[in-house]
Order: C-alpha cells, then sequence, then structure tokens
C-alpha cells in the first residue's frame, strides 16, 4: 500500500514515513482454512479466562478479608485500588503476551470497535466474540469451584447498578469508560504514532492496562465496572441471580456504544479516513 501524502506549504508534497494497513475485508472465507486463525481463537478464549479468573478472585477475597462477621477487617484486603490494579494488570499481561497472535482484544467491545474501522474482519470479530465470552464463563467458573464457600455469599463478582443510581448514570459510565479504553486501543496501536513517535519507546500493552485501571478507579462504585460485556456475562451465568441479569443489558450497550464513538472518533476525526477515502475516490473519478 502506498505511503500517505501530504501537503506542506511552500515545501510541495512530502511523503510520510508509515503505512496504513489495508481494510479487512468483511467476509474472508480463507481465514476459516488457516491454522493461525484458531490459533487466535484459542488465545483469545484462553486469555479471557485467565483474566476472569485472577480478577474475579480478587474481588471476591477482598469481599471476604473486609467482612466483620467473618472475621475481616474494615480496612483489610486489597481495597477499590487493589482491584483495579487487578483488572489493569491482567489486561497489561495478557495484551502484551497474546498481541502478535490475536491481536490480545479480550473484550467484546474492543473487538466491535475494530470491526467498525475494519481492523478485522466479520467472520473472526464474532468468533472472537464467541472465544471470549466462552473463556469468561469458565473463568469465573473455576473461581465458583475454588471459593465455594464464599462465591455466592460474595456477588460472585457479578456487574450491576449500585444502590442509589440511576439506570441512566449506570449506562453513561459504562458508554464513557469504555470509550476510554478503545480509543486507548486505537491511539496505542496507531502506525502513525508508531512513526511520529519512534524516539519514544510505547508499550502498546501499558497505557491499555492503565486505561483498564484508570476506568475501573472511576466506575466501582457505580457498577462494579463492565467496560467488557464478556466479564460481565460470565460472572452473570455463573452467579445467576436477578439483578445482576435484571441490570445485564447495560454492559452490552453501553461498551458498544462507547466503542462505536470511539471508533468513529479515531478514524474519522483523528485520523480523517473518511476524508481520504472520499479525496480519492474524487480523484480516480477526475483522472
Amino acid at each position: 500500500m502506498a505511503k500517505d501524502v501530504e501537503s506542506v506549504a511552500g515545501e510541495g508534497f512530502q511523503t510520510r514515513d508509515y503505512q496504513d494497513p489495508p481494510p479487512a475485508p468483511l467476509f474472508d472465507p480463507e481465514e476459516l482454512t488457516k491454522w493461525s486463525f484458531y490459533r487466535a481463537v484459542i488465545a483469545e478464549f484462553v486469555a479471557t479466562l485467565l483474566f476472569l479468573y485472577i480478577t474475579v478472585l480478587t474481588v471476591i477475597g477482598y469481599k471476604v478479608q473486609t467482612d466483620n462477621t467473618a472475621g475481616g477487617v474494615d480496612c483489610g484486603g486489597v481495597g477499590i485500588l487493589g482491584i483495579a490494579w487487578a483488572f489493569g494488570g491482567m489486561i497489561f499481561i495478557l495484551v502484551y503476551c497474546t498481541a502478535g497472535i490475536s491481536g490480545g482484544h479480550i473484550n467484546p467491545a474492543v473487538t466491535f470497535g475494530l470491526l467498525l474501522a475494519r481492523k478485522v474482519s466479520l467472520v473472526r470479530a464474532i468468533l472472537y466474540m464467541v472465544a471470549q465470552c466462552l473463556g469468561a464463563i469458565c473463568g469465573v467458573g473455576f473461581v465458583k469451584a475454588f471459593q465455594s464457600a464464599y462465591y455466592v455469599r460474595y456477588g460472585g463478582g457479578a456487574n450491576s447498578l449500585a444502590d442509589g443510581y440511576s439506570t441512566g448514570t449506570g449506562l453513561a459510565a459504562e458508554i464513557i469508560g469504555t470509550f476510554v479504553l478503545v480509543y486507548t486501543v486505537f491511539s496505542a496501536t496507531d502506525p502513525k504514532r508508531s512513526a511520529r513517535d519512534s524516539h519514544v519507546p510505547v508499550l502498546a500493552p501499558l497505557p491499555i492496562g492503565f486505561a483498564v485501571f484508570m476506568v475501573h478507579l472511576a466506575t466501582i462504585p457505580i457498577t462494579g465496572t463492565g467496560i467488557n460485556p464478556a466479564r460481565s456475562f460470565g460472572a452473570a451465568v455463573i452467579f445467576n441471580e436477578s439483578k445482576p441479569w435484571d441490570d445485564h443489558w447495560i454492559f452490552w450497550v453501553g461498551p458498544f456504544i462507547g466503542a462505536a464513538i470511539a471508533a468513529v472518533y479515531h478514524q474519522f476525526v483523528l485520523r480523517a479516513s473518511g476524508s481520504k477515502s472520499l479525496g480519492s475516490f474524487r480523484s480516480a473519478a477526475n483522472v
């Protein structure tokens, strides 16, 4: 693919030192014949399983250590800060481990945003989401199996709207939180940034993990922080109580809206991909 060209006043045209990858096809049957495709799906399954196992286990452990009736103390455990670190740290680790295999999505909202930006095909996006949800169910299932005495008693790590907050507030928290995450994913993996800031070594999983950490600090008191439909779905399936299911739609609709806004903002406002495509079409029509 040809390098992007920009016009600079007094200097004519200059080539940029980066290349955008070609848009992924919407349907790519050839993917289904490649082992690398199935290896990526397996990587998403395992990564999401590990993510849910470690993070939900951290949540349960914190609640056990702060339960006065079970011998805990009010200031015991890792606290909200520690829970946020668990989520952000695991995303950093797992994205680092799987980015070269599957892209390190570990989140249907991230996959959805990348699908809208034509970074992945529809077939890959669907199978990734299925693998992520199944991995989440298995990960929380392991937590329940290993912590059967505490799992149900302490809420199973399931997401639900906290008392005192309206549905609109919870939905807004999920939209904004997911926007921050998916916007960070786009920015951290942008080939333009890699070329422009080549003198500043930036490890892409690090800002993504920090985005997850910061969003958790802000929204744990409101929704328990979803921003990942697979995380919310896996916990709801295994916990299987009415409150998480009643609020469950928030943890799909909010993240998908946030991901869509982030994709549009990055691709059409910051990168002006739509304008470039339109300009290329006009130039071809005038030849």
